[in-house]
């Protein structure tokens, strides 16, 4: 019955979607080439009932970023700053630990940290910030720093090699590794938005590393820039053949780039869509069949965009989060954080079922037991102003 309604370019995708089968990347193009979107996600949404079923998951957790003090200078970021800037800022271990502790009574699982490449940390500083927060509570999940975080720490502050590096923060306290950083990977792009930050070969070999440790990471795309579609689905492809590789992605976090706060010649590109967020994350879920969760982060997007996702290939809406830096400077104009109730809300008025997840997106449970409300048909209207 499906099929019928669909595009008929589309019908060969759908029917390998629906035999489980993997898609090409000339598939991956077809669909970001499709401008029926409804039509992509209903592709979408076989794949995310047959991984998560009705279940939508949210996470307990407060972002902390220690310090935005970098030696990088990338050219879509507002968040980095040198010394001497006024907006720079570099947090105490105290001050983190008190926030922390404030955050765990309010039944936070997560801490999700991140800074910026500072020059003159010491060791000491990174290990004592961990073991400060595990000792607060040791059931405490540490997700903490990027790739090119690590890369830095390695190289420049501890002067040990990767897998020594991730060895000696993992004795510390730290639990998984963040995604971001990896923003799109063609070369080119990443000359043009981050001259001089990490390669992709770099960004992939510290998650490889960190999973064939036994480690656990989220992984990113920044899109909605200078990066074309093929440029996309190569991002998407690198990232498929490492989980075939590691199994060690629990889920795929795609953003949009935001020009408020860039360089001149980035800033003048126009704001993503709505339409383009939502095509994204439904070619993302189709295409990425060995991740079991795709995320829609409501920080970038806005809440009811992100809820709309959920009939297009998302089964999760991230965070209560409480503070975030990084987009907000950035521009966005979104809450620094969320309610529980917020997220429950917006899954159950989507038509799926609420549920609290850990670090690794295992469910724990649904703080409320209100039945999910059925979900409403997505029509092209939903779009209207977005």
């Amino acid at each position: 019955m499906i099929a019928a309604l669909l595009p008929r370019e589309l019908r060969p995708i759908f029917e390998k979607v629906q035999a489980a089968e993997r898609i090409s990347d000339d598939d991956a193009l077809a669909l970001y080439a499709s401008h029926d979107l409804n039509a992509l996600g209903a592709i979408a949404d076989i794949v995310r009932e047959r991984k998560n079923g009705n279940v939508a998951t949210y996470l307990l957790n407060r972002y902390i970023n220690y310090s935005n003090v970098c030696i990088l200078a990338c050219q879509f970021c507002a968040f980095a700053a040198r010394k001497r800037d006024a907006h720079a800022f570099e947090k105490a271990i105290p001050e983190i630990v008190e926030t922390v502790r404030g955050a765990l009574g309010q039944g936070i699982t997560e801490i999700h940290m991140v800074g910026g490449l500072h020059p003159s940390l010491k060791p000491e500083w990174y290990l004592e910030l961990l073991r400060s927060l595990k000792t607060l509570d040791p059931t405490l999940h540490l997700k903490c720093f990027t790739a090119i975080e690590i890369r830095h720490l390695a190289e420049r502050i501890f002067k040990l090699s990767i897998t020594e590096t991730l060895a000696t923060l993992r004795d510390a306290g730290l639990g998984s590794l963040t995604g971001g950083g990896a923003e799109i990977f063609d070369p080119a792009v990443r000359d043009r938005i981050c001259r001089g930050k990490e390669s992709a070969e770099e960004y992939l070999d510290v998650h490889r590393t960190w999973h064939r440790m036994g480690g656990r990471s989220t992984t990113t795309m920044l899109f909605g820039h200078i990066e074309t579609m093929a440029q996309r689905v190569d991002h998407l492809r690198r990232l498929r053949e490492l989980q075939d590789e590691t199994g060690g992605f629990t889920g795929f976090i795609p953003f949009a780039f935001v020009p408020e706060g860039t360089t001149r010649e980035l800033r003048d590109l126009w704001a993503t869509t709505g339409f383009d967020e939502l095509r994204n994350l439904a070619v993302s879920r189709i295409y990425l069949d060995n991740f079991d969760h795709i995320t829609a982060y409501w920080v970038a997007m806005g809440l009811p965009l992100a809820q709309v996702a959920l009939g297009y290939g998302v089964d999760d809406l991230h965070g209560t989060i409480m503070e975030e830096k990084i987009f907000h400077m950035a521009g966005c104009k979104t809450p620094q954080g969320q309610t529980v109730a917020a997220l429950e809300n917006a899954i159950r008025e989507a038509g799926r079922e609420p549920m609290q997840r850990d670090s690794h997106y295992n469910r724990i449970a649904s703080t409320s037991r209100q039945p999910a409300l059925p979900a409403l048909p997505t029509a092209a209207p939903v779009l209207a102003g977005v």
